[in-house]
């Protein structure tokens, strides 16, 4: 249950629906008592057990009981009606009683479940959003981790899960016990000794549902670790389709999709028969005990300790219990079924980003000088990826990182903007280290252009002005042009209202990469980190890409990463990583002159 209360604190919407819930929930219980109260002088005027004289009737006194004497009030006033108007007359005078009842009962059902689907679905919102806004403040390196299949399963369907479960928690765990002790007082004010009675059953009951519940929450757990693999298999294939049938591999991914799927059935008929056992067995250990009462109360009748009226009402009532018991412990079932996706949720939510800003963190808004890298090392766990670099940027040059892939040079560029934090030196934008500004002003210092370009299936204005909710189309044109993607812009069906497809699917590669050029023009900003922005283009594309990032690198402080060395002849400084080191630094000029590796990179690209 700590789990299941954890989930309900992700909402505020408690002051708001539950006191009003309680207040109907209670009415409606307390009218639904009273209509089955009314069964007693129903039954009294047809059984003619009613006097029809009034000479020995005297108004009841209230004694502090507010029961008893309402009780007593009505036996009163229908004696009375009875001797002075007949019984027909008094049979209809309680058939129009329990009419309004019973309409004031529904009524108040209504408003409480009306009052209790505003706070469940209220409560779901809140946790969906708080889900997905903890996936966006989570650190690079989190996701490295985890299997993207499994965290949209978190999302979508153990969220689901988590509805399905709070909504039949919420509406069983309120409203079933208060129904259950307003009706077990009524048995108790009809009859003592055969409410205790009928209290033994209960215990034998509770530890066959417990024993269920418990193997539910297992092969709930397991149930969901299996669907986000099978979420997973299903994204990772769709987003390689070309290469599962390039490599004749569609057999072999079908047979392991459908292992996977076969599993998921088991455990979910296992689940399902489990739960939907549970209602039957609540229904049949109830008729067991509904009929131990028969006998014992039957002996009471007989024996004149209870009135038949009483006993009669007494089965009525105590019925009343099997319906809200009965989904008590379904709720139970759903929960401990439930409480697997709970547990995933929450295992996302309880992750704290390991990047954060600092208390003291101070904001900044551009770079005035120089941007450092002293004695930085960096490691993926136990494997070191950057060892001891020192590297110095100015406002207005360029920076050229270059060397054999896995070197560590995307790592470098991660660095910067705080994807990841070093383990050991540090980074400093004029003087001051990148951990003691504020996260968000750190960021807003860069503009960044991948190697594979990053669109949205959204039209082309909105992934231009991606962040930016309030820019104009001059902003987003003149974005464009200096990107060089306005022309081809224009010439597609809609301009810049195309929508771009998924992933901008739509377009072509250097198309893509001018978008994404545009997009990082359009936030204007001082530092620029351009991550092998032209190594998957044609030479054509290239050279559009390339004339491109000239324009947009005039003034900033450029960082680039690429493996043509084409590209980078022009930058300020050029630095080569090998395995985590820089193993020369220089000008283009100065390290063909050194005749070591560069150069060697160099003669390799010539040919």
């Amino acid at each position: 249950m700590k789990v299941f209360w954890r989930i309900l604190s992700f909402t505020d919407a408690w002051g708001r629906f539950l006191p009003f819930y309680m207040l109907v929930l209670l009415l409606s219980v307390v009218f639904g008592a009273l209509n089955f109260s009314l069964l007693i002088p129903l039954f009294d005027v047809l059984f003619e057990k009613v006097p029809a004289t009034a000479t020995s009737l005297k108004e009841p006194l209230f004694d502090g009981n507010i029961i008893a004497y309402a009780t007593a009030y009505f036996n009163y006033r229908l004696r009375l009606s009875v001797a002075e108007y007949g019984p027909m007359q008094s049979l209809q005078m309680v058939c129009a009683v329990l009419v309004v009842s019973v309409v004031l009962s529904n009524l108040f059902v209504y408003l409480a479940q009306y009052s209790m689907n505003q706070l469940c679905y209220t409560l779901i919102r809140d946790i969906r959003v708080a889900l997905f806004e903890h996936f966006t403040d989570l650190h690079l390196g989190y996701f490295k981790g985890e299997k993207k299949g499994d965290l949209l399963s978190r999302l979508t369907n153990d969220v689901q899960e988590v509805e399905v479960t709070v909504i039949t928690v919420l509406k069983s765990i309120i409203k079933e016990p208060v129904t259950i002790i307003i009706f077990f007082g009524a048995l108790l004010y009809l009859s003592v000794e055969l409410t205790v009675f009928t209290l033994l059953f209960l215990p034998v009951s509770g530890a066959i549902i417990a024993e269920i519940s418990k193997r539910l929450r297992r092969e709930g757990r397991d149930r969901q670790d299996m669907l986000g693999k099978i979420v997973n298999i299903a994204d990772e294939v769709l987003g390689g389709i070309k290469v599962v049938k390039a490599f004749n591999a569609v057999g072999y991914v079908n047979r392991k999709f459908a292992e996977r799927n076969e599993i998921y059935r088991r455990l979910t008929i296992s689940i399902e028969n489990k739960r939907d056992l549970a209602s039957p067995l609540s229904q049949v250990l109830g008729t067991v005990v509904v009929g131990g009462i028969l006998l014992y109360g039957g002996k009471m009748v007989f024996s004149g300790e209870l009135a038949a009226s009483s006993f009669l009402t007494y089965i009525a009532f105590f019925t009343q219990i099997l319906t809200p018991a009965k989904s008590i412990s379904t709720a139970v079932s759903t929960l401990q079924r439930g409480v697997a996706s709970m547990e995933r949720v929450l295992q996302v939510l309880d992750t704290q980003p390991a990047i954060q800003s600092a208390p003291d963190a101070q904001t900044i808004k551009g770079l005035e000088k120089v941007i450092e890298w002293r004695n930085v090392s960096f490691a993926y766990g136990e494997r070191m990826v950057l060892q001891n670099i020192n590297l110095r940027l100015e406002k207005g040059k360029s920076l050229a990182l270059v060397g054999p892939s896995g070197g560590g040079k995307s790592t470098l560029a991660d660095l910067l903007p705080r994807f990841y934090d070093p383990v050991q030196g540090y980074i400093s934008i004029d003087g001051v280290d990148i951990r003691r500004i504020e996260l968000q002003s750190l960021r807003n210092l860069f503009g960044i252009v991948t190697q594979e370009p990053i669109l949205f299936n959204d039209t082309v204005f909105n992934n231009i002005a991606f962040g930016m909710p309030h820019a104009t189309m001059e902003e987003v044109e003149k974005a464009a042009r200096i990107a060089n993607a306005h022309e081809f812009i224009m010439r597609l069906e809609n301009g810049y209202d195309t929508l771009l497809g998924d992933r901008g699917g739509r377009l072509s590669g250097g198309q893509r990469q001018r978008i994404s050029i545009a997009r990082a023009v359009m936030k204007n900003p001082p530092i620029l980190i351009l991550d092998e922005a032209t190594s998957a283009l044609d030479s054509e594309s290239e050279k559009a890409v390339q004339e491109a990032l000239e324009n947009v690198m005039k003034g900033r402080a450029t960082l680039i990463i690429a493996h043509r060395l084409s590209t980078v002849q022009n930058a300020d400084e050029i630095a080569v990583i090998q395995e985590g080191r820089i193993v020369e630094q220089g000008t283009h000029r100065e390290l063909i002159a050194l005749k070591g590796m560069y150069s060697k990179l160099t003669q390799l690209q010539t040919f």
